[in-house]
């Protein structure tokens, strides 16, 4: 089989008269594809039914400073809080969202991204959150258990990149991190009767 030949390489000046000619150019960065990117969600944030923030995450450096976000929430908040619709576009970024009683849930990805995979994440941050909720998706319920809130995001997307979007693996992972937290604890407390033991022991001899 014969090589593939490459393209020519012209000489200096040669550029311009080639392209004047119709002879084909070499493909260039600005041609090619961009590789689909795995960073696909830029925050998550839930606001309360007056537009308070009570849980978010920030994936990039769009919004740095927690000023910006609370002002990019609050337009999302005005933009959303009224409408029927589960989609938005503000500021060259696609924002679905879901309500549930007194909260607004929300995912941020870029104009580009694929609408279905952001709905995917919400869809699985909803029925995780509604899981360890029982079911209660509500403010009350969601602050007092904000620390799961917390492990479900985590175990959904990280760093930007989503990791699962099956809610019952999501509920499996967090399980098995608060398992671990028990053990670990129950591990401390075990150690430090021990040794109390073990000091009241000595002091009687």
């Amino acid at each position: 089989m014969q090589r593939p030949e490459a393209w020519p390489r012209p000489h200096p000046g040669e550029g311009a008269s080639a392209a004047q000619a119709g002879g084909a150019a070499p493909p260039t960065r600005a041609t090619e594809m961009r590789e689909p990117s795995l960073y696909t969600i830029k925050a998550v944030f839930i606001l309360d039914n007056d537009g308070r923030r009570l849980l978010a995450k920030y994936y990039d450096d769009t919004f740095p400073s927690t000023k910006e976000q609370m002002v990019f929430e609050k337009n999302v908040f005005n933009k959303t809080s009224r409408a029927e619709s589960e989609i938005a576009f503000l500021g060259g970024m696609t924002i679905v969202y879901k309500s549930s009683i007194d909260l607004l849930l929300y995912v941020v990805g870029s104009s580009s991204e694929n609408e279905l995979m952001l709905m995917s994440v919400l869809a699985c941050l909803f029925d995780s959150l509604s899981h360890i909720l029982r079911k209660n998706v509500e403010r009350r319920w969601l602050l007092e258990n904000m620390d799961g809130a917390f492990l479900v995001l985590d175990e959904i997307v990280d760093g930007g990149v989503i990791l699962e979007s099956d809610p019952q693996q999501v509920i499996q992972k967090v399980n098995f991190r608060t398992d671990d937290v028990g053990l670990t604890e129950q591990s401390v407390a075990q150690v430090l009767q021990s040794a109390k033991e073990q000091i009241k022991w000595s002091l009687l001899k």
